[in-house]
């Protein structure tokens, strides 16, 4: 059993950045489950928001933050993003990011997004989490007190508690994680004073998503397991603009398109969006995403299109070359012919609930980045606010772990059961694992989409229970593998999100019911929190 300092899960921004900051006084080792370049940060296009012009204000930016979570957002949270993210951007430069600067030697070139009131986000052309992880990556691999292990997958977290006595909620202190090394197969018990997840979304419990594949809600699952509460996962945002194209799949088209001219047209070519909400193309994302939504239905249109052919031929492909590139390479020349598109699962809004600190209900667990609900997005995550909440937060969190240090280290560590595998045999069928998979996601897509019912919820509900039962059948009769780890995972978070949707009577942001359209400020202008009380048995509202 081998025991680290810190445990970081995750290889995306937040990991990266928090990683490299405490490794002045800790060592750190870092797991990511495939290598680590596989991450949403990686396929982020659009940028960082931040107050970075004179001609931009603190208030504005927080105000734009505000409206954009439609009521429940933590201000105190949104104040605090804001006004430190500045410094944040700052930073990345000095690790080695290269943002775009102005043509007329700003220093930077800001773009304009879909809810904010002024030009704010930092991009790298349209490749902006590209060159946030390259220049990350560079830093870690030079530390000599970061190790890196890819193709590693988290399966649980260890717990003080875990073999011991009954369960008391708010007992337990994390002591790391059982890890699946893809390589070898083996379970591997890592040991650490402090965990920190930071493993991206769970973009994959849906049928169509533009997120990468390993977006599969791993740190949210493990977090819930383990006693940790979690909040507001009705609220996933589904991106407007997915390409729609039968040869690629998981690639959006920014926000940025919109922010710089694209108008969103139907297949007759007219625009749509000033019908379903007076800000148009430039409505946040959960308007945008219900217009194209009911659009589509009431023409019964596979797509609608996104024309943005009235800007410089020039200039778009300086200022989406990814996009231009791609779009060309199937077919579609964004600067002569509208691009078509369909919303698809973008963002999670809900996560491990999170103080200010990004510290969890869990003695010495910690999450950041989507993994985690900071109150930052409340409803509906304002535009390229993603990035800013991840390095904000894993400043914030390396500063508490600095100050917190002495103590923690001053723990014993008691010792933990290695992984059991009992009398599991190998699974020979994947087609088991592979069935309930695409079950899972395209019930999830159908039944809990951008628009829902409660209807819709109870019987997906009851055609998840057996899926759940199923799958937890095969993870006890089997050895492990990765696929069955994702299962879990993937059935779990549906599950959550599922009963956060059925316990919000209303709807707002992100979570539109047609049984209760409006929003209810009375009831329900607070966080959904669900833990699990391990010892009566299911899930609780907390």
């Amino acid at each position: 059993m081998s025991l680290t300092d810190v445990l970081v899960i995750g290889s995306g921004v937040a990991g990266l950045s928090f990683a490299l900051k405490v490794a002045s006084f800790a060592d750190v080792t870092l797991v990511t489950k495939k290598n680590c370049l596989d991450t949403a940060t990686n396929l982020a296009q659009g940028g960082v928001a931040a107050v970075l012009s004179p001609e931009d204000s603190m208030e504005d930016h927080v105000n734009d933050t505000l409206v954009s979570g439609d009521g429940l957002c933590h201000e105190n949270v949104v104040r605090t993003v804001v006004k430190e993210g500045p410094d944040r951007v700052r930073e990345l430069i000095d690790f080695g990011v290269q943002f775009q600067k102005g043509i007329a030697g700003e220093e930077f070139d800001l773009g304009m997004e879909g809810g904010h009131s002024a030009r704010r986000v930092a991009h790298a052309h349209d490749l902006t989490g590209r060159e946030i992880e390259r220049a990350l990556l560079t830093q870690v691999h030079a530390s000599p007190r970061v190790t890196v292990l890819e193709e590693h997958l988290a399966i649980d977290l260890l717990l003080s508690s875990r073999g011991e006595g009954e369960y008391k909620q708010g007992d337990d202190r994390c002591l790391g994680a059982y890890v699946l090394n893809r390589t070898t197969g083996e379970v591997e018990t890592r040991r650490a004073r402090v965990t920190i997840l930071c493993s991206g979304g769970c973009g994959k419990v849906y049928l169509y998503t533009t997120n990468p594949d390993i977006a599969t809600g791993d740190g949210v699952a493990m977090a819930y397991r383990a006693g940790a509460k979690v909040s507001n996962l009705e609220f996933i945002q589904f991106h407007p603009t997915c390409f729609f194209n039968s040869r690629i799949n998981n690639f959006l088209i920014s926000e940025a398109v919109r922010g710089e001219g694209g108008i969103l047209i139907n297949e007759s070519g007219n625009p749509f969006m000033k019908q379903y909400d007076e800000r148009g193309d430039l409505a946040t994302r959960d308007a945008v995403a219900r217009g194209i939504d009911a659009e589509m239905k009431a023409s019964g249109a596979d797509c609608v299109y996104l024309d943005i052919t009235g800007k410089d031929p020039d200039f778009l492909r300086d200022r989406f070359p990814n996009i231009y590139g791609t779009c060309r390479k199937y077919g579609v020349d964004m600067t002569t012919e509208p691009i078509p598109v369909v919303p698809a699962a973008h963002y999670m809004c809900g996560g491990v609930q999170v103080d200010e600190w990004g510290v969890s209900s869990l003695t010495n667990l910690l999450a950041f980045g989507e993994t985690a609900c900071t109150g930052l997005h409340g409803a509906n995550r304002l535009a390229s606010n993603s990035l800013l909440e991840a390095v904000v937060f894993a400043h914030r969190g390396a500063l508490w772990l600095k100050k917190n240090w002495p103590e923690i280290v001053s723990m014993s560590m008691p010792e933990v059961q290695g992984w059991r595998i009992g009398r599991a045999k190998s699974i020979e069928e994947n087609v088991l694992i592979s069935h309930n998979w695409d079950q899972i996601r395209r019930l999830m897509w159908n039944y809990v989409g951008i628009v829902r019912r409660e209807k819709r919820l109870e019987l997906v509900e009851r055609r998840l229970a057996p899926i759940l039962m199923e799958t937890s059948e095969h993870f006890h009769d089997y050895l492990l593998t990765p696929d069955l780890v994702e299962l879990r995972n993937i059935a779990v978070i549906a599950e959550l999100i599922v009963r956060s949707a059925s316990l919000r009577k209303e709807s707002r942001g992100l979570h539109y019911i047609v049984d209760y359209p409006h929003r209810d400020d009375v009831h329900f202008q607070r966080d959904t929190v669900i833990c699990r009380r391990r010892h009566e048995g299911g899930m609780a509202q907390c």
